[in-house]
């Protein structure tokens, strides 16, 4: 792994926080690029993704604290030190989603459609934050046989659990599912219904992540059975479904937003 990008004379920079910039860049970038369909002004489309963006980082880092907290108990400063990775995605999620709909009343925007231009925007930005870990060294997965296994360093947290066998790069392939997705997500917010782009995202990614569960190795389960991940899948499945039939059969389609 390659948890340190490079250093600034005393100042360490490490590889999540660069990756994790990268991604906000690109999220910002593709949110401009599709805010007309939200009828968004340029100043609203960065706003609202600043807001997304810290409620984001805090709510996945108190999920984060939640599950692993016996590994802050003799050292609590260490919970601020986000540049060290340790972030849980449905924490972030659900802190985001309440702020972008406070966000959206203040400023009188459609909640749903602002939703669907985040569907293709969080799909680059999650793909970004996990190359991230997979440099940091962190959510890493189980033994695999496979022969792109990937052999963590000695002495970190992989081989003290597992170590040194090869584990499946779980981050790597939640990281080009996300980028394959994509395209799919932009082409929705582009040309389907209102709604339909975000309720996917919703429904596709709470698939993806309950199957992904199944090969990660540092995610504890709950009564022997799922991770904490896989239970929130299982909720996100049929409300992502949900809203994507009611969407695709109700939703509306302005005509001057069209391409």
């Amino acid at each position: 792994m390659h948890p340190i990008a490079f250093h600034i004379g005393d100042f360490t920079i490490r590889s999540y926080g660069v990756m994790a910039a990268i991604g906000f860049l690109l999220g910002c970038f593709l949110l401009n690029l599709n805010r007309k369909y939200a009828k968004m002004s340029s100043d609203q489309a960065s706003s609202a993704l600043f807001v997304a963006m810290i409620a984001g980082i805090v709510g996945a880092r108190i999920f984060y604290v939640i599950q692993f907290f016996d590994h802050y108990r003799g050292h609590l400063w260490s919970i601020f030190r986000i540049d060290q990775g340790g972030l849980v995605f449905y924490g972030g999620f659900l802190l985001a989603i309440i702020s972008l709909i406070v966000y959206c009343r203040l400023q009188k925007l459609d909640f749903v459609r602002v939703l669907d231009l985040f569907a293709p925007t969080l799909a680059v930005a999650h793909a970004c934050g996990r190359i991230g870990c997979f440099l940091n060294g962190c959510c890493y997965g189980k033994p695999t046989e496979l022969f792109w296994g990937v052999v963590y360093p000695a002495g970190s947290e992989a081989v003290l659990h597992y170590g040194e066998r090869p584990l499946h790069p779980v981050q790597l392939y939640e990281a080009g599912e996300m980028l394959l997705l994509f395209g799919l997500f932009f082409h929705l917010v582009r040309h389907a219904k209102r709604g339909v782009a975000a309720s996917s995202y919703i429904l596709v990614y709470g698939v993806l992540r309950f199957l992904n569960e199944f090969l990660r190795g540092d995610n504890p389960k709950v009564f022997h059975l799922f991770t904490p991940a896989q239970l929130i899948g299982l909720l996100l499945i049929p409300a992502g479904l949900g809203l994507l039939l009611y969407f695709l059969y109700h939703g509306k389609q302005d005509p001057a937003l069209s391409d």
